[in-house]
């Protein structure tokens, strides 16, 4: 077989976020528009944003020991509950029906272990270099999350991180799918984990005030594309997909719950925060994306927008997706689910391509809550306010946008044989 023929499916969905650390749960919970945005004991007087999306209802002791739990960051835990989750709804066990050495890991955090990383400064501040902990490192590396659940699940396959700020999730997946269509891989666990509530990272966002000040309204203090919008909530959590090569799937009897058929990334050159203001950067990797899925715009029926609540993102984004998409840009629904979920960072393109793959399945996409002052330079179909049933959907594209200049865009398609 061609390395092009290799065809791409998801097998296993997995979730942890602030609206649910279970897929059907945290699926419910969208589509009814219910918000994971809360208060933050960590953020208190002084802090610009004092709300966020933490994860609350995860019981981490039925994924990791007490031990296990010691030696490593909260990031990890996300990871290993959301790829336990991914495998079992897969089926996939290495060493059993797939090889070893044919099933790897890409599972990626923008930042890694921050809260690590407090903790233990502080704690070479007061106690002096030789009561540092000697798991810091391992703790704090953005790669360990991935590396873990390799060990975990005895995946000996490609094993990497991808580092990207808020598109390394998205280009996980994106890379990932590339790993099996060069035939590197049968299979491979793919994603983003992210824990976005840590007091020195909203301390360090709000000093370049990209974060939100509406502390006294946490529901509904994320509104993307809103004219009253004033900047992110913070988010945390991961989401974690399994992909893998079609004829294998086929052969084992899988359940395909969709295809990735296109992936696209692409760089700004031209800013280390802000996007370019044309969304030329994002617009050329949401080409690529459909020049490799073979697909026109018109066959989009819905966008998962990056959506960040900011107000140069979402102006930018817009601007992009017309860009790539043409005239029909005003045709196809786009909604943003970080209006429910806050920003997860690095796990925000994993956890939203559930949301991808979920709406193809169910032929529903989520709305964007808390959209009741449309900006007129954001004047795209934006689903204010609710779910809509989109009873032919069969592609749906994911963009994301990182610090540094980064776009990743993927396609998810129903599968059709």
């Amino acid at each position: 077989m061609q390395v092009s023929e290799r065809r791409v499916v998801v097998t296993g969905l997995g979730v942890v976020s602030p609206v649910g650390c279970r897929l059907d749960e945290a699926w419910k919970n969208l589509l009814a528009g219910v918000s994971g945005i809360a208060r933050l004991e960590e953020c208190g007087e002084g802090f610009r944003c004092q709300i966020g999306g933490k994860v609350r209802t995860l019981d981490v002791n039925v994924y990791l020991s007490p031990k296990e739990q010691q030696r490593l960051d909260s990031f990890c835990w996300y990871a290993v509950a959301a790829s336990d989750q991914a495998l079992e709804q897969s089926g996939l066990k290495a060493g059993e029906n797939i090889p070893c050495e044919r099933f790897g890991s890409l599972i990626s955090s923008g930042i890694g272990g921050l809260n690590t990383i407090a903790a233990q400064g502080l704690r070479l501040d007061q106690a002096g270099p030789r009561q540092v902990s000697p798991m810091t490192i391992p703790m704090m590396i953005a790669d360990m999350g991935t590396g873990y659940v390799a060990i975990r699940h005895h995946l000996q396959g490609p094993n990497f991180g991808i580092v990207s700020a808020c598109a390394s999730g998205l280009h996980s997946i994106g890379e990932a799918w590339w790993v099996i269509k060069r035939g590197d891989a049968d299979a491979m666990l793919a994603g983003g984990a992210e824990e976005g509530i840590s007091s020195l990272g909203i301390a360090a966002f709000c000093s370049m005030r990209a974060m939100t000040s509406n502390n006294d309204e946490p529901e509904s203090a994320s509104r993307p594309f809103d004219a009253t919008r004033d900047g992110f909530v913070p988010g945390a959590g991961a989401g974690v997909l399994v992909l893998e090569e079609l004829e294998h799937a086929k052969a084992r009897g899988a359940e395909i719950l969709a295809e990735v058929t296109g992936y696209g990334a692409s760089g700004d050159a031209y800013h280390i925060t802000a996007p370019s203001s044309d969304g030329s950067g994002a617009a050329r990797a949401i080409k690529t994306a459909l020049a490799r899925a073979g697909l026109s715009a018109e066959a989009i029926g819905y966008v998962n927008a990056h959506g960040t609540s900011t107000p140069m993102n979402d102006k930018v984004e817009t601007k992009a997706l017309k860009l790539a998409l043409g005239d029909y840009a005003y045709k196809t629904t786009v909604s943003s689910t970080k209006s429910m979920t806050g920003h997860m960072l690095g796990a925000a393109g994993g956890f939203e391509s559930v949301v991808c793959v979920q709406a193809i399945r169910d032929r529903i996409a989520p709305g964007t809550m808390n959209l009741h002052h449309p900006d007129p330079e954001c004047d795209l179909d934006y689903l204010p306010n609710a779910a809509r049933e989109l009873p032919e959907l069969r592609n749906v594209l994911k963009l994301n946008m990182g610090f540094g200049g980064h776009n990743a865009a993927v396609i998810y398609s129903r599968y059709e044989g």
